[in-house]
């Protein structure tokens, strides 16, 4: 049986689990962004008025709503590959079930990130996918890595806090990474945020830069494929026995 039928399996079960619930989500996934996208981009963008980008000058909306598009992705993945993988391993125990199957921890792995990237394409449709699948998987895959190898969920909460959120605010999303320290900049550029947000913003304001988007393309892939790596080792080492 091919790795994406066995794939399938697991993420079958993500999905009926999610019809249950999905009601709960509406607000962090869809409404959430939205409130930004109007109180940053349309409220603080009449008073900030023009923001220059790759040479040209855009509207603050223009500038900040691909930013918020890649944060919203590093969030939502970043919480579906968190509580939800511990969950499967420590309380539910639902990887365990899986694996009583035939599925092997690899299938089980693809079958939970699947479900995590059709989760972006629910909650903000085609567009959304497109141009945010490469930093969705850049957080989600070392996020699932930590979420195998922890024992406590109290570690999530630090991550969010002192990760996630420092991201969210000094990664480009809502002002260009320029108006920084230099040292911060630095710190910046070395986070996987910028890169996503660098790829969101070229592709949707039409000004793009090969070098540098394939730079970030590529910063971005590395950090999916060393989480990914990182997360198959932690779910061997928490399910086989």
């Amino acid at each position: 049986m091919s790795a994406f039928v066995m794939a399938a399996r697991p993420l079958e079960f993500f999905f009926a689990q999610y019809k249950r619930v999905w009601r709960g989500t509406v607000v962090s996934s869809i409404v959430t962004p939205v409130v930004y996208l109007l109180a940053l981009g349309i409220g603080l963008g009449s008073f900030l008025g023009h923001v220059s980008f790759g040479g040209t000058t855009y509207d603050y909306v223009q500038f900040v709503a691909p930013g918020l598009l890649a944060a919203t992705a590093m969030q939502v993945a970043a919480f579906e590959s968190s509580w939800p993988v511990l969950s499967a391993i420590t309380w539910t125990r639902q990887y365990h079930a899986m694996l009583a199957t035939p599925l092997r921890v690899r299938d089980v792995l693809a079958g939970h990130q699947l479900w995590v990237a059709l989760r972006l394409f629910a909650t903000v449709g085609v567009y959304f996918a497109v141009i945010a699948l490469p930093p969705f998987h850049a957080f989600s895959a070392p996020i699932a890595a930590w979420g195998a190898r922890t024992q406590i969920d109290a570690s999530f909460v630090a991550i969010f806090r002192f990760v996630i959120l420092p991201m969210f605010l000094f990664s480009g999303t809502f002002f260009p990474i320029s108006r920084l320290p230099a040292v911060l900049q630095v710190v910046a550029y070395a986070t996987p945020l910028w890169h996503g947000v660098n790829l969101c913003r070229q592709l949707t304001l039409g000004r793009i830069d090969a070098p540098s988007a394939l730079a970030s393309l590529a910063f971005l892939l590395a950090w999916t494929t060393g989480g990914l790596l990182l997360a198959y080792w932690g779910y061997r080492k928490r399910l086989v026995r």
